[in-house]
């Protein structure tokens, strides 16, 4: 019987027997002593085993990495001179006295002492979550949804299941469909998220809901997205948009305070335009000092169209950032820059170095200075406040192509100049479109059942493109942690959103009848939010990607190594669901119909 586990063994336990099980993660041979380091979960503990047992030190001498084993000993303190501060068991050794081998192993196919590919890691994930920082991590995120439960609990919330089988839902991504075996030519849709099912709730009178949440969705995948993800997911009747914010902030804080010892502070407030001005993104990372500058009034008269074009456009956009200590790169650098916004739509990158703010004109360098007067370079160089070794790097087209670039160029010239400041910078960001249009049509920017903020019906459709959502954003470092919004809970109003995103009533029914027919019966005002868990996890533990913090994640493909999966039915499941696949023949093969996969 394990007595702790190998990470907990520590001064307390000196002089005690001790029954450790665990994986021996390295084996070292000092001639006639021999040194196990026995890994569990928890953590290392080094065990020694010296010839007095003769028996014990025979089969110890057996070991290899990743042997399954229990071993039994008396624990004692290391001499002072031996101690290891950085290990947790450090203070102490284990004396082997008793070895017995549960399972060997072979060679292992994945090299702890290199860098494996991804590919490998997920095929044989089983050895990969092995590794402490892996373990860490997946421990990390227990702790996580541990602390969220409490704090939900506490605060009267219910942990209530919604369904899995459903139909889709209105996010945007495309549905994971099931097939229906009794209801032949039927699909039932995984959810993309409870969206519908927690205003139902709501509606139901249970007044606090949430749920830690399996959603799913058919898009294509990043380091932050995975097929299958899980939310944090929040509702709540009678609260308004402070008020989910309040409860919601207030268990990000407890969560940092708690797990990570750290204080997040009161979180600032930004709206949705000024971010989009001032850092060219709805999720800016407020620890990078740079910013977008709007130069719009100084370059509209100068004789460079490139410039006076978007100036006087008012779908245009002229924006400049200032880079301290800039002027020191060079022109195969500043091309390298321009051809990174070229990504995003951006036909170029201006730029203008400040050699000597104090010598003027003379103190500047750039091709575009001849097409500026004296007061139009005055202007600049004090409206962005530059200085001598800076350099003004500027992005001229339509205003999206200009935010979207130079947001991107912001947040790598961070990186690459390391600019970052703080080490953690939340804030909410509110007052979002609620309408974003498209080729003439109006889309829904979060989704069709946002409220909009402090408008009437008459208004909203008057001008709809005017309209602000009553939506908010959570923002940490850069990264969207979750976002929500209040719910509209008015048949009229609901049937007028969609009546400006073009929806038929015919449609509205066949999508979400059940939903609009629950609005009739006295439905509260509410109110929620969504918090993603994999991202929240990957920022507090430092992983690049959320695959780094799931346990069985999928490739970039959507793919699994490990299982194999997706793989091809049996043609009789699929006779039995009335479904043929059709597979698209290779060039050079006869195109002559489908067959079954």
């Amino acid at each position: 019987m394990r007595t702790d586990y190998c990470g907990n063994i520590d001064a307390s336990f000196a002089n005690k027997e001790v029954t450790l099980y665990g994986w021996v993660n390295k084996r070292r041979d000092l001639g006639g002593v021999i040194f196990i380091d026995l890994r569990d979960r928890e953590g290392i503990v080094q065990v020694v085993i010296d010839p007095d047992t003769a028996d014990t030190f025979e089969l110890a001498s057996t070991l290899r990495a990743e042997f399954c084993v229990e071993i039994k000993g008396l624990v004692r303190l290391r001499p002072d001179s031996q101690v290891n501060k950085d290990m947790k068991t450090g203070e102490i050794e284990v004396l082997g006295k008793a070895l017995s081998i549960f399972n060997s192993a072979p060679a292992l196919p994945l090299d702890w002492n290199q860098e494996n590919s991804e590919e490998q890691r997920l095929k044989y994930r089983y050895l990969d979550l092995r590794r402490p920082m892996m373990t860490e991590r997946l421990v990390f995120r227990s702790k996580v949804t541990a602390a969220v439960r409490r704090f939900l609990e506490d605060s009267g919330f219910l942990d209530i299941e919604t369904p899995i089988l459903t139909k889709a839902t209105p996010e945007g991504a495309r549905d994971y469909l099931v097939p229906s075996r009794t209801h032949k030519g039927q699909f039932f849709a995984l959810p993309q998220s409870p969206q519908l099912f927690k205003q139902l709730l709501m509606m139901s009178g249970m007044d606090k809901y949430y749920q830690i949440v399996k959603c799913f969705r058919d898009e294509d995948l990043r380091a932050d997205r995975q097929p299958e993800f899980t939310q944090i997911d929040i509702e709540t009747t009678f609260l308004d948009a402070q008020g989910v914010m309040d409860i919601t902030e207030r268990m990000i804080r407890n969560l940092f305070s708690q797990l990570l010892n750290v204080d997040l502070g009161e979180f600032p407030k930004m709206s949705y335009a000024e971010a989009m001005q001032r850092y060219g993104s709805d999720k800016p990372d407020l620890r990078n000092p740079l910013e977008l500058v709007d130069v719009d009034d100084i370059v509209k008269d100068i004789d460079f169209k490139v410039f006076s074009g978007p100036a006087n456009d008012e779908k245009g956009r002229v924006a400049a950032i200032r880079v301290p200590n800039g002027a020191t790169l060079s022109r195969k650098q500043i091309d390298e820059y321009g051809k990174f916004v070229g990504i995003y739509g951006a036909k170029g990158l201006a730029w203008i170095k400040v050699n000597d703010l104090a010598a003027g004109l003379e103190g500047l360098q750039s091709p575009i200075l001849k097409f500026f007067d004296d007061a139009a370079v005055t202007a600049l160089l004090e409206k962005t406040g530059a200085q001598t070794g800076d350099i003004l790097l500027f992005g001229a087209d339509t205003s999206a192509i200009v935010t979207d670039a130079m947001g991107a160029l912001r947040l790598k010239l961070g990186q690459d100049f390391d600019l970052l400041e703080g080490e953690w910078k939340p804030l909410w960001v509110v007052d979002f479109p609620m309408f974003e249009e498209v080729d003439g049509q109006l889309y829904a920017l979060h989704h069709p059942f946002t409220a909009p903020r402090d408008s009437s019906i008459d208004a909203l459709k008057a001008n709809p493109a005017a309209a602000l959502s009553n939506a908010y954003d959570m923002v940490l470092n850069g990264v969207e942690l979750g976002g929500g919004s209040v719910r509209i809970h008015n048949m009229d109003m609901q049937a007028t959103v969609f009546e400006l995103l073009g929806i038929s009533d015919e449609e509205a029914n066949e999508k979400f009848g059940f939903l609009l027919e629950a609005l009739r019966y006295g439905t509260p005002p509410h109110a929620g939010l969504a918090f993603g868990l994999d991202r929240m996890v990957m920022l507090m533990t430092g992983a690049e990607s959320i695959r780094d913090v799931m346990a069985f994640p999928k490739t970039t493909t959507a793919a699994c190594p490990l299982t194999d999966a997706p793989g091809f039915a049996n043609p009789a499941q699929l006779a039995e669901l009335s479904i043929v696949t059709v597979l698209e023949k290779e060039k050079g093969e006869a195109e002559d119909g489908a067959g079954d996969a």
